[in-house]
């Protein structure tokens, strides 16, 4: 059996979790409502969930939809048993698609997931594909939410949690629509305002587990490096400015940093036709980074022509001289195409450094000369590679993080093998 569910987090340390479900299947005087219906095949269920977000009070912060299988200790299903799971995200006002994404492929043997998370970015709400695992079913969910599980599964307690209050600050409404072939479902919904205070799980906390997930499918758990970002700030890059996509980048590359680098903290550059250096971005601080440490920085030129160069060496100047480690540096490369051909030059001479050089080209340029990154010649080892996303904000967590960390391992090995960084 299939069980929906969909939980608000509230920003901040203090919260309160409030879970509401099948068996409570509206909240808030019906602003979020839940519904069960026939797929177009005999073996569908499609799962409705719908948001107003008019009705929804304005302290709120986040909702997270999760999905459990219902008594799988007895019954021994799990999420990978169930095929064609997808998600889709509709304007129900303007009757418009806005998202639709399969998920669940990559489980094994998790009981439990939050595939999604509706949350407020600023005065807009935008939509984040997670895909974040639990193993333990309802009990490990809700534990993961601050709620407490007694007894039977979905006898669920925490503060209020007979209530049902969720949030919103926009007109319009959102239906979520999960359609789960092979199984029976419920669906559930959790919610909390700023009222009282309890642990809560975070986006980023959620993205760290996916990374470890990630890291120990690659034998990698062992691996500690400094990670670094690089973000495109041209002017073509504005729009994904404004509409909140690089923030998203620095948090969920920020959830690599957490894991692999000791203190915790993911150093930014950004760049045009010139770059800065920024201030390292931190778990406990994340939440406005593009906002005040770049957008509203006038310090920063921005929204120029590009030229990578000049940031690729202050790149290699800060590993190499300024804070030399025997960690290896792991840097991300966020660029929308049009990059400079000179950049071979750089990356060739940098192949005796212990960096790697991560490029992710993001949007519908060509990426003529980033395509050719694993046959340039002249290198000791193969220290770059490139990955084309064309709408990042749309990839899951997972999925992405499989991407970034296709190629470093190899890397490593062979650096290793040449001496450039230390055996582990």
């Amino acid at each position: 059996m299939l069980r929906v569910l969909c939980c608000r987090l509230a920003g901040g340390a203090s919260a309160m979790r409030i879970l509401f479900f099948y068996g409570q299947p509206e909240a808030r005087g019906g602003a979020v409502t839940h519904a069960v219906g026939a797929g177009s095949a005999a073996a569908d269920v499609r799962e409705l969930i719908r948001v107003r977000l008019s009705d929804l009070p304005d302290d709120a912060a986040r909702l997270a939809f999760t999905i459990t299988i219902h008594n799988n200790a007895d019954t021994g299903y799990t999420i990978k048993d169930l095929r064609d799971l997808q998600v889709r995200v509709v304007d129900v006002e303007r009757g418009e698609e806005l998202l639709r994404f399969a998920f669940g492929a990559d489980l094994s043997l998790e009981t439990a997931m939050v595939v999604g998370e509706l949350y407020r970015h600023g005065a807009e709400w935008k939509f984040s594909a997670v895909g974040s695992g639990f193993f333990g079913g309802l009990a490990a969910l809700c534990t993961s939410f601050g709620l407490e599980v007694a007894g039977e599964e979905g006898q669920v307690a925490g503060p209020d949690a007979g209530a049902a209050s969720v949030e919103a600050v926009q007109t319009g409404e959102l239906a979520k629509v999960a359609s789960a072939a092979g199984a029976a479902a419920h669906a559930a919904a959790s919610a909390s305002s700023a009222a009282h205070p309890a642990p809560a799980l975070s986006s980023i906390d959620l993205r760290k587990k996916k990374v470890e997930l990630v890291l120990t499918k690659k034998q990698m758990t062992h691996v500690s490096a400094r990670v670094g970002l690089v973000l495109d700030i041209s002017g073509s890059m504005l729009q994904l400015y404004r509409n909140g996509t690089v923030q998203e980048v620095v948090e969920r590359i920020l959830a690599v940093a957490c894991k692999f680098d000791d203190n915790a903290e993911l150093d930014v550059w950004v760049y045009d036709n010139e770059f800065s250096r920024l201030p390292a971005a931190r778990e406990q601080d994340f939440e406005q980074y593009v906002t005040q440490h770049i957008i509203n920085n006038k310090k920063i030129h921005k929204f120029g022509r590009n030229n990578e160069p000049p940031v690729m060496l202050d790149v290699i100047r800060n590993y190499t001289v300024e804070d030399v480690s025997p960690l290896p540096a792991f840097i991300v490369f966020i660029n929308d195409g049009g990059v400079h051909k000179s950049i071979k030059k750089v990356i060739v001479e940098s192949a005796v450094q212990p960096i790697f050089w991560q490029f992710v080209g993001i949007g519908d340029a060509d990426f003529e000369v980033l395509k050719k990154l694993d046959t340039m010649e002249g290198r000791v080892v193969d220290n770059a590679n490139f990955i084309h996303i064309p709408a990042i904000g749309a990839i899951g967590d997972e999925e992405l993080y499989d991407m970034l960390l296709s190629e470093f391992p190899q890397w490593l090995k062979a650096a290793e093998a040449q001496r450039i960084v230390r055996g582990r």
